[in-house]
């Protein structure tokens, strides 16, 4: 992070990436002496409600980020060309005019503001891969994004939407789709035992995520370590903390899921107490960065066998049809929300975009298997033997998983994994 008083001396000329954070009230002039270099600029967490009519002098901006400000209109960004990224996460925006964004946007972030409607011209967004919109007032969508064929991430959960629009589900690359907290999704619940918080003894923190932290505990109920999510109850870039709760608390039992034991007792907490995984369990693979969008990442050095893809496709495959089989869509099929030993074992974790739907609705489930198959294609892009008949038949899944014509994809059950 960088600061105004340096920007102002000029001994950041020529930086491509700038971030400030001094509870900014206007935009920095000085920013436009930057403009034959910056690529990257992170406004967020200032007091910021509008920008310079100018924004386009900034030729060479990939990635602007203005979240946590005060802006209650969506800023114009006509001429800004090589705008690939833009965020305005947790501000306040009601209003989002007709053609304001270049068409070169591939990442838009709008979570949590007063969105009611987006404007037609959103259609023209074709290059749109990732749109996060949880969290506002929404009630429809315009059917013209329909032309948004390249998307592939859709976050709509805490809106007010009373149906999904039939085009959506047809969309040939939706892979990620998260519309908990509407009307058309309604929560349901199994029965929990219920636990007294201090009934537990809460040892040391294990993680942290969006929707909380989880702590190891330990109950006398158990004959062995549990661990403890306590949520935050506020809303995430996926939707309502509550939601994910109550959609752990549904999936039921499977060797591919992480066991539910009980809830938290009272409304003073939100939390679950889990089945402890231990320390020889790692993420199979890292969120998606700036560049990968919305494929998920690897180390360089990661490379899989022909026998722990198809271990991790079976026990995938496996999970989720169990899910689809009660109506619960993960929503974010990933590596990075996979947890595997080192015999192959895997754990699909992390239920904070699931949504439920009502079990006949196919179509939903044809979505999550695109994001089967490319959690596929991802794994065999890093196995050394790209031959023998498991390749094969690996490969040829991931073709019909992917195929843009969702009704041609197979369900989970009939993978014969």
């Amino acid at each position: 992070m960088q600061t105004l008083a340096q920007l102002r001396s000029g001994e950041l000329k020529g930086i491509k990436q700038l971030t400030l954070s001094e509870n900014l009230t206007s935009f920095p002039e000085e920013i436009f002496e930057l403009a034959e270099s910056l690529e990257i600029l992170d406004l967020s967490n200032n007091l910021l409600s509008s920008l310079p009519e100018d924004i386009h002098k900034l030729s060479k901006l990939r990635i602007a980020f203005f979240s946590n400000n005060r802006f209650t209109h969506l800023p114009s960004f006509k001429g800004c060309d090589t705008l690939t990224m833009l965020g305005f996460k947790a501000n306040q925006i009601e209003t989002f005019d007709e053609e304001i964004l270049p068409h070169s946007i591939n990442w838009l972030i709008l979570t949590d503001n007063r969105l009611t409607y987006l404007p037609r011209s959103i259609g023209k967004l074709t290059k749109l891969q990732k749109f996060p919109l949880a969290g506002n007032q929404l009630t429809t969508l315009p059917a013209e994004m329909a032309s948004c064929r390249n998307l592939e991430l859709l976050r709509l959960s805490a809106n007010c939407l009373e149906t999904i629009p039939s085009w959506l589900l047809s969309l040939p690359k939706l892979s990620w789709l998260a519309f908990s907290g509407n009307p058309c999704s309604s929560a349901r619940q199994y029965p929990l035992e219920e636990i007294a918080y201090e009934a537990l003894e809460v040892k040391e923190r294990l993680g942290a995520g969006a929707s909380g932290e989880i702590f190891k505990a330990y109950s006398s109920r158990h004959a062995h370590d549990t661990a403890l999510k306590i949520f935050k109850g506020s809303i995430t870039s996926d939707g309502y903390a509550h939601d994910e709760m109550n959609a752990c608390m549904s999936v039921g039992e499977h060797p591919n899921l992480i066991k539910v034991l009980a809830k938290l007792a009272g409304e003073e907490r939100l939390g679950l107490l889990l089945e402890y995984i231990p320390e020889v369990y790692r993420n199979l693979g890292f969120p998606p960065d700036f560049e990968s969008c919305t494929r998920d990442t690897f180390t360089k050095e990661t490379s899989f066998s022909i026998e722990t893809v198809y271990a991790v496709a079976k026990a995938i495959a496996s999970a989720s049809a169990h899910l689809h089989s009660r109506g619960v869509m993960h929503g974010d099929l990933y590596a990075h929300n996979i947890l595997i030993n080192d015999k192959d074992h895997c754990y699909l974790g992390d239920f904070g975009a699931a949504s439920f739907y009502e079990p006949h609705r196919k179509e939903f489930e044809r979505i999550e298997v695109r994001a089967f198959g490319c959690l596929i294609e991802d794994m065999l892009s890093l196995c050394p033997a790209k031959e023998g008949d498991i390749y094969e038949r690996l490969d040829q899944l991931k073709e019909q998983c992917m195929n843009e014509n969702v009704e041609e994809r197979p369900l989970f059950s009939e993978m014969g994994l």
